[in-house]
């Protein structure tokens, strides 16, 4: 979908689309070359600048027109997800409907874009502040969310009025592709919104292409970091939102039901696809028996299997995740740690070729096995015994992800010493996901991010603006003549 239209060309490369939960191949994508993205870049700075000189009344019609299809459609592409991605369709729901707060958010530009001024700082001297757009940008997005992480950034670079390359993810890109759809169908100039697929080979010409201003890029820690040094190095602005290792901190006093529950589902929706799964959870002793006895108990219950068919978690979405996920299991066991669920074993509610495992439970986990060291990405729990909140504490500090993190507990200064004391940029209090609604910023710190602002909120149109400031001073009043209609926004 380039410049609000299907691309006719004819490919060097193309990628097999599956459907995780049978195995089959359903499609194929077009893997965009280096010389297709170049030519792609430079008609979106030309369509950046006319963009740009757009009025901000009309910019936001556009993104009010988006948000209502979007949210008229959000069913389809949820469908969509299910079919490419694998999870369950609640949750495929779940994930347009978070995406589209962005879009609402971004729909108030005006006010966010609105600046500063200063009357009379000298004599005769006015002094006031502006934001405007960067030109072109990039969007990298991960598999795991295809339509909420392109929707973090997407409609505020486009209110902000800049032109879009979106690269999903091969693997799942149909949701991408519909909501571009939606965009030329809100009324979006063509050339300001533009979907590519590829492999590196594209977005090595994205990080490097002298059109793109700025890279926004959600996935893995290493290539995070790769983004980043690359993108800079060609004079680029970049948010490389990274990996993680999410802990769930439980003090003896929490009410131990409902953090089986948040454990069950923090750690097994999506099939632990998410950067924010709680995949170690922290026990305070002398609770461990108890929680894990309820976790397990809880677990008996889930139904693994195809996404559309009313399952509580889908497949994993490759064969090759499944099995480096498997590989996981394994090395815990070898490692010592004590397999209290193992999800290879099924049953599966789907087709024999779907690529599945099931939600995973390990206990007398300890730092130094590779469970814990990395990101699984899959429904692994591991849980970790500590003899206090200290031990604890020091635990997920020590940790070289902060992306996100929760503390359950009944102690409010228990609480309140936690959320200032652990190194996380992101953090929850009994709430074991705790992704920030969309006025706030979504991201983390240490070796989960590289660059200096998070999605969304105002660190979004920062990131996705750039500041000016003007100092003016006039000798003369002008006349404009008479017009007695009542003034109006174009």
């Amino acid at each position: 979908m380039i410049g609000g239209h299907d691309w006719t060309g004819v490919p060097d490369r193309t990628g097999e689309v599956y459907n995780p939960a049978s195995g089959a191949v359903t499609g194929q994508v077009d893997l965009a070359s280096a010389e297709l993205v170049a030519e792609v870049a430079a008609k979106a700075a030309t369509a950046a600048r006319s963009w740009a000189d757009t009025s901000l009344a009309r910019r936001t019609r556009v993104l009010f027109a988006f948000r209502e299809l979007l949210n008229q459609r959000k069913e389809e592409i949820a469908a969509l997800i299910t079919a490419e991605h694998g999870k369950v369709l609640d949750d495929a729901l779940g994930e347009v409907t978070r995406g589209l707060e962005v879009a609402e958010f971004a729909c108030g530009i005006p006010h966010l874009l609105q600046g500063g001024y200063t009357e009379g700082a000298s004599t005769n001297v006015d002094v006031y502040s502006i934001r405007q757009s960067l030109g072109v940008v990039a969007v990298i997005s991960p598999f795991n969310f295809p339509a909420m992480v392109p929707l973090w950034f997407v409609p505020i670079a486009i209110a902000c009025g800049n032109a879009v390359i979106l690269k999903p993810s091969e693997k799942d890109p149909s949701a991408a592709v519909a909501m571009a759809r939606l965009w030329t169908e809100a009324g979006l100039p063509d050339g300001v919104m533009n979907v590519m697929h590829g492999d590196k080979e594209a977005v090595d010409a994205l990080l490097t292409s002298p059109d793109v201003a700025a890279v926004s890029f959600v996935g893995s820690t290493p290539i995070a970091r790769y983004v980043y040094e690359m993108a800079t190095a060609h004079g680029k602005r970049v948010q490389a939102l990274g990996g993680a290792k999410n802990h769930m901190l439980v003090l003896p006093d929490a009410d131990l039901d409902l953090v089986a529950d948040a454990a069950v589902n923090a750690g097994f929706g999506s099939a632990g696809e998410r950067c924010m799964a709680i995949s170690a959870l922290v026990a305070v002793e002398p609770v461990a028996d108890e929680l894990i006895a309820k976790i397990k108990e809880r677990m008996g219950g889930l139904c693994t299997g195809d996404g559309t068919k009313g399952c509580d978690m889908g497949p994993l979405v490759t064969a090759a995740h499944r099995d480096k996920v498997a590989g996981y299991v394994r090395a815990g066991v070898e490692a010592g740690a004590s397999l209290v669920v193992d999800g290879r074993t099924g049953p599966f509610d789907g087709d024999e070729g779907g690529f599945w495992l099931g939600p995973t439970l390990f206990d007398h986990v300890t730092p130094e096995m590779s469970i814990y060291r990395e990101e699984i990405f899959g429904p692994v729990l591991s849980v970790l015994r500590v003899p206090s909140y200290d031990a604890g504490l020091d635990l997920i500090n020590a940790n070289p992800y902060g992306n996100g993190t929760a503390i359950f507990t009944n102690d409010g200064g228990a609480a309140r010493r936690f959320q200032h004391e652990v190194q996380v940029g992101m953090v929850g209090i009994n709430v074991p996901i705790p992704v920030p609604v969309a006025y706030y910023s979504f991201g983390g710190w240490k070796h989960s991010l590289f660059g200096d602002t998070h999605a969304h909120g105002m660190d979004g149109v920062r990131f996705f603006t750039r500041g000016k400031v003007v100092t003016s001073r006039w000798l003369d009043p002008s006349h404009g003549g008479l017009n007695l209609g009542f003034p109006q926004n174009a």
